[in-house]
């Protein structure tokens, strides 16, 4: 008992405040406290909302991840494959033949145009007075080729004499008529028409060369003017007006650059285990994100003899840096047929290809879904 008290007094001697006296000018320093450290639990009661919050999203982008791949795929079976890609078609450039300025615009970005439409012309002045300069070499070379062959029926009337006459000398020089003098002169006579005549009918044949080459000119013009007459070589829509009215092009120039829209088309990049199981003429699908419930009818045209790196512009959706073989898929002409102003190239979507030519299409992507 007495130890017990003995310890308390001890106790409440460590515990008892300082008491300054008097003479003492300077409090003792205070000494800082330092930060006590939590114990792990608490650490983790306070870093378990951040850690939910993160758990939660990542649900959310699983979920939401699940229900795009079951309505954009639902249901493939194992003989389709697919890829991403971008509709495209090929592009031409409506040029200039010869060096020229550009009178007359007869389109613009964005017009729907058919194989033969004219979309501009060139200044041809020039090569209009150039055609009439020719026209008028050709009627000139058409006369001297009547002329000769005038002179040609004159020459073939005086052969025909110099013969009747000559017959008529030997005939009398036979008969002690006529002297074989006459004879000989007449026998010249009939030398001299056929040697004339063969010289008019070498005429004709040089005027009517003269007359052929001034036509070939006149051809010639004509062609050049309507190179002139910049026309749409396929049916499509113009993208780009390069050129403006009045620009001074050279030989080449562009004015227009058009879309093919007959010509529409999917490049998708597959792995060499699903590459290698697509045959040329497979049956494909293509659909848009634009219009996803529209499945538009395609074949493959092409197949990458060599696998490539993916383009950083096609979004597949695993394995972007290994070697893939590019595919093909070219949409139906007959589809195309008549919806040309559908036709919008860049458009991201998903091509599908058959593997299996028994196999049949998901009820998404059957040939009856096409509108």
């Amino acid at each position: 008992m007495t130890e017990r008290i003995a310890e308390a007094a001890a106790r409440s001697q460590q515990t008892k405040p300082e008491v300054s006296h008097p003479g003492h000018d300077l409090a003792p320093p205070s000494i800082p406290r330092l930060p006590v450290a939590l114990p792990p639990i608490v650490k983790i009661r306070r870093r378990w909302p951040s850690i939910a919050l993160a758990v939660a999203i990542l649900l959310a982008a699983g979920s939401g991840g699940y229900y795009w791949w079951h309505r954009l795929h639902p249901g493939l079976p194992a003989d389709i494959v697919f890829g991403n890609g971008r509709l495209e078609a090929d592009e031409i450039n409506i040029d200039t033949k010869y060096a020229g300025r550009i009178a007359e615009m007869l389109a613009d970005e964005g017009d729907l145009v058919r194989a033969g439409q004219i979309v501009a012309r060139m200044d041809t002045r020039d090569l209009q007075a150039s055609l009439k300069k020719s026209e008028a070499q050709v009627r000139q070379a058409r006369r001297a080729v009547d002329e000769a062959e005038a002179n040609v029926s004159q020459q073939q009337a005086q052969v025909l004499l110099a013969q009747q006459e000559y017959a008529r000398a030997a005939y009398l020089v036979q008969k002690g008529f006529q002297t074989k003098e006459i004879m000989d002169q007449r026998q010249q006579q009939l030398d001299g028409a056929n040697a004339a005549l063969s010289a008019a009918s070498v005429r004709v044949i040089e005027f009517q060369h003269a007359l052929d080459a001034a036509t070939y000119d006149v051809e010639l013009y004509g062609v050049q003017i309507a190179d002139n007459t910049l026309v749409a070589p396929r049916d499509g829509r113009l993208q780009y007006r390069i050129a403006n009215l009045g620009e001074v092009l050279p030989a080449g120039g562009h004015v227009f650059a058009m879309l093919d829209t007959s010509d529409v088309y999917m490049d998708i990049y597959l792995p060499a285990e699903q590459a290698g199981k697509v045959k040329y003429g497979a049956d494909a699908r293509i659909v848009v994100d634009a219009f996803p419930k529209v499945s538009i009818p395609a074949k493959v045209t092409f197949i990458a003899t060599q696998a490539q790196f993916t383009p950083k512009t096609v979004e597949t959706k695993t394995e972007r840096d290994k070697l893939m073989f590019r595919i093909r898929a070219r949409v139906d002409a007959d589809w195309l047929r008549g919806r040309a102003d559908a036709v919008s190239s860049g458009l991201p979507g998903v091509a599908y290809v058959q593997t299996d030519a028994n196999a049949p299409w998901p009820a998404a992507l059957q040939g009856s879904a096409v509108q």
